[in-house]
């Protein structure tokens, strides 16, 4: 049995009409995947979800069992969710109430996978222990807890599969942090019901996950399904119940920049000279470098206007050390 150690929730005690369990998941978003249960638009639903490899890697996993990682089973999704009266170009607010992680979660460097793959190519693991709402990433470095569910989504538009791996206007492996609890997202309905689904837990997260993961959790989330049919979007949207990024924005930033005429490139630019600022003024290893900026350093373009350069920066919250 999961114990959920740590709770970060809105405020909002309302009981759950359905109860999604871990076993009752997809691997696909696929228009043609009959809900598993169906409830009122206003309704509250609970679902219990597994970290992004579906179980595979636990608390006690070491670096070896990257190699033994099965991508057919990871990014999973819980549901789907029928709402009741939600009709293709009709909205659905999800409206997220409550995200209580695990006591631990897991953050890897995946070869072939993440912004610097071409420059990190070993497998690297760090399992990391959620406590008070703080998670010791590495020693004298605390990263405060901000859960949120990196999938979320409906059935999507067109016939056939489609992967949970890639966004889409439908929602899907969204990976945005801000999504916590108090947070209504804005969803276009496809399909009759909406098809809601939801997983990929993660404790902390920053703006980009450059090196692929977050800290990964298995995750328990409480959310209102509504339909609205007075708001029409194409694409998901979503309004914050406040200020971003309250459990970091509280000092000073460390800020790199990426300069050139492709934002791609710029970015990865920034992510470097972040790492290297880590190792110059923090000690720390290149590899562990990339994981935190991971979990705990925010992309965003800062110019996009002045031709035929465009600059990204890479923040980091000199709030985490010490």
């Amino acid at each position: 049995m999961a114990c959920f150690g740590i709770n970060i929730a809105a405020m909002d005690t309302s009981q759950p009409s359905v109860r999604i369990g871990r076993e009752q998941f997809h691997l696909a978003w696929d228009r043609s995947i009959e809900p598993i249960a169906t409830v009122a638009s206003g309704d509250v639903v609970e679902i219990d979800a597994l970290d992004a490899s579906g179980g595979q890697i636990t608390r006690d996993s070491t670096v070896a069992d990257l190699a033994n990682l099965d991508f057919s089973r990871v990014d999973q999704v819980n549901g789907p969710i029928a709402v009741e009266g939600a009709e293709p170009g009709d909205t659905l607010e999800i409206e997220l109430l409550e995200f209580a992680p695990e006591d631990w979660g897991w953050t890897a460097n995946i070869p072939g996978f993440g912004l610097l793959a071409d420059d990190f190519t070993d497998p690297a693991l760090r399992i990391t222990r959620l406590a008070e709402g703080m998670a010791e990433f590495l020693p004298g470095v605390h990263i405060p807890l901000a859960p949120f569910c990196g999938e979320l989504g409906v059935a999507p538009p067109t016939d056939g599969a489609h992967s949970t791996i890639p966004p889409d206007v439908f929602g899907g492996n969204m990976d945005t942090r801000h999504l916590t609890a108090g947070t209504k997202l804005y969803l276009p309905v496809f399909a009759r019901g909406g098809r809601f689904s939801l997983g990929d837990g993660h404790a902390a997260q920053g703006d980009g996950e450059v090196c692929g993961t977050a800290i990964e959790t298995p995750m328990r989330a409480r959310v209102r399904l509504s339909v609205r049919k007075d708001l029409h979007v194409t694409a998901p949207e979503f309004l914050t119940p406040g200020p971003l990024a309250r459990g970091t924005n509280v000092g000073p930033y460390y800020a790199t920049d990426g300069v050139g005429p492709d934002l791609m490139t710029a970015a990865r630019e920034a992510t470097r000279r972040m790492i290297d600022y880590l190792g110059r003024e923090h000690g720390i290893d290149p590899i562990d470098a990339y994981l935190l900026c991971s979990v705990a350093c925010d992309l965003k373009i800062s110019e996009i206007v002045d031709a035929p350069n465009w600059i990204v920066t890479a923040y980091c919250p000199l709030s985490i050390f010490g």
